[in-house]
């Protein structure tokens, strides 16, 4: 299986495709007045550091935000990702990762509210003191999937909720199926976008068929490739399920994905997907 700390992959490919495609969502829920609720199930500890020696020891982020960081020609539907990036990175030197925590904290008004969940036991001090002095955070050590069933619906029964484990465990792709399918049931109308990893295809296939048989609707797929399916040790591919996406979401990506592809697999291996799983 995947063993998936988060401070050695910060920054990288994935990081990229999950954190553009988490900005365009809150960026449209901030479309009505309304507050709303933002809940990560596993949080990680907010901040990386790309000169430590956990990020160093990979350099993934060399293959992925670094590519981007510099350039000029970004998609203009990347530019909340990218302001956010650049508030923690002021020198114009890349040297911070923020995690979905810190983007959600960056995009999110004052009115709505964060809940945040990590079990880790180095990484929840972390993700404690990012967030003491914001009274909008809600930061715990406990079960993500847990929260699913305490803190949903939520009172302004609006809100995005995002399910990124670790993937460490066969069991955690089958705990995202369960997960989801008992949050849709408390909370049909809420954004739920699922990270997934791409080691094994069949892992994928049998999350999708689970998804699928739940009786969900309106299950979005986006998916970045960077390398051919293989049955070899790494990560090829990753991807989001974004349930009740925002309606703009399909056709942003579908304009993103080439560019981002172009940039960072300039071999052209790999494949980019945008594709309705279950439709309305």
């Amino acid at each position: 299986m995947l063993s998936y700390r988060h401070s050695f992959h910060a920054g990288n490919h994935a990081d990229v495709l999950k954190h553009t495609v988490l900005s365009l969502i809150l960026t449209a829920m901030k479309e009505k007045e309304k507050p709303f609720l933002y809940l990560d199930t596993h949080a990680g500890a907010g901040r990386y550091l790309l000169s430590s020696e956990r990020a160093e020891r990979t350099g993934e982020y060399l293959e992925g935000i670094a590519k981007i960081w510099q350039r000029d020609d970004c998609p203009a539907q990347m530019e909340a990702y990218l302001t956010v990036l650049r508030h923690y990175n002021r020198s114009g030197q890349l040297r911070y990762y923020p995690g979905s925590p810190l983007i959600a904290r960056q995009l999110l008004r004052e009115d709505d509210k964060l809940n945040l969940t990590e079990l880790h036991t180095s990484d929840y001090p972390l993700l404690r003191n990012e967030f003491q002095k914001d009274p909008r955070a809600k930061v715990q050590r406990a079960d993500g999937y847990g929260q699913l069933k305490s803190q949903l619906p939520p009172a302004s029964r609006r809100g995005v909720i995002l399910m990124d484990p670790s993937y460490e465990l066969k069991s955690d792709y089958q705990d995202v199926v369960t997960g989801m399918a008992e949050a849709y049931k408390r909370f049909s109308t809420g954004v739920y976008a699922i990270w997934y990893p791409v080691v094994l295809r069949q892992h994928i296939k049998r999350m999708l068929k689970g998804l699928e048989s739940s009786g969900i609707r309106r299950i979005l797929q986006i998916e970045l490739a960077v390398r051919p399916d293989s049955d070899q040790r790494g990560m090829t591919a990753s991807g989001m399920i974004v349930v009740n996406p925002p309606w703009k979401l399909e056709q942003q990506m579908t304009d993103i994905l080439p560019w981002l592809h172009q940039v960072l697999v300039p071999s052209g291996h790999g494949h980019t997907l945008v594709k309705w799983v279950v439709p309305e």
